[in-house]
């Protein structure tokens, strides 16, 4: 199993059940007060085994949201009788409303961040990485699992089918890939995510990789940010 690779855990790290499904929407340029919740559920499920194959531990609040949407999802698929329309509530507004009221709670946060941490802000521009912006109307955007998720699959995705993913085997240490990373940053100051992994990488390096970047934001070692312009994403080293 991957535990003989590493194993990442989330807890007070990254983000929960709720930015998952907000990271959703937002993917999928959604209405909240029009979830395709079948969409969304497959969405959510694709993402939970994909944190179980990599062997992320996440908290059982993830499977608790996965089986609220099943359960949604099924009252969805039940008809509609005849003078029931106007007596039976929307299923899904057991999703939005709870949905709303985070948003609410995020943002009063945000705001409460910004004010009282200058340099810690949500959107932020550090004078001291200026030789990193195209255009002095570039701001970096602090990212969270989900995004770096995306991130890595497409890098997954250029990787030929017939590389199978190397689960068993303890080659590739993710101590040794932090060490590597740490040297790259010392040098550098600031690398894009992208270059991290080397093009005629195969799948078990890159997985390595990425479990070594998740445990670096999990330490404080490293910030990653993407750029609101261009969508680059670059690991800062703390």
């Amino acid at each position: 199993m991957v535990e003989k690779l590493y194993q990442v855990q989330l807890e007070d790290v990254f983000e929960g059940p709720m930015d998952l499904l907000v990271h959703l929407i937002k993917k999928n340029e959604l209405d909240i007060y029009d979830i395709p919740v079948a969409l969304i559920t497959e969405q959510y499920l694709q993402y939970v085994e994909w944190m179980k194959a990599m062997n992320v531990e996440f908290a059982g609040d993830f499977i608790v949201m996965a089986s609220t949407l099943a359960q949604i999802k099924s009252r969805m698929l039940l008809p509609v009788h005849d003078g029931d329309e106007e007596e039976e509530e929307d299923p899904r507004l057991e999703l939005t409303r709870p949905l709303l009221e985070y948003l609410q709670m995020k943002s009063v946060a945000d705001q409460l961040v910004e004010r009282n941490l200058l340099g810690e802000k949500t959107f932020v521009r550090n004078p001291s990485r200026e030789e990193f912006l195209t255009s002095p109307d570039d701001e970096f955007i602090k990212i969270g699992l989900f995004e770096l998720i995306d991130a890595f699959q497409k890098i997954l995705d250029r990787i030929p089918a017939d590389h199978k993913v190397e689960m068993t085997t303890d080659e590739i240490s993710v101590k040794d890939k932090i060490a590597i990373i740490i040297d790259i940053l010392e040098n550098k100051g600031s690398i894009t995510f992208l270059e991290l992994f080397s093009d005629n990488a195969d799948r078990r390096e890159v997985i390595v990789t990425f479990l070594a970047i998740l445990e670096m934001v999990k330490l404080t070692l490293i910030r990653v940010v993407q750029n609101l312009k261009t969508g680059i994403i670059r690991v800062f080293y703390l």
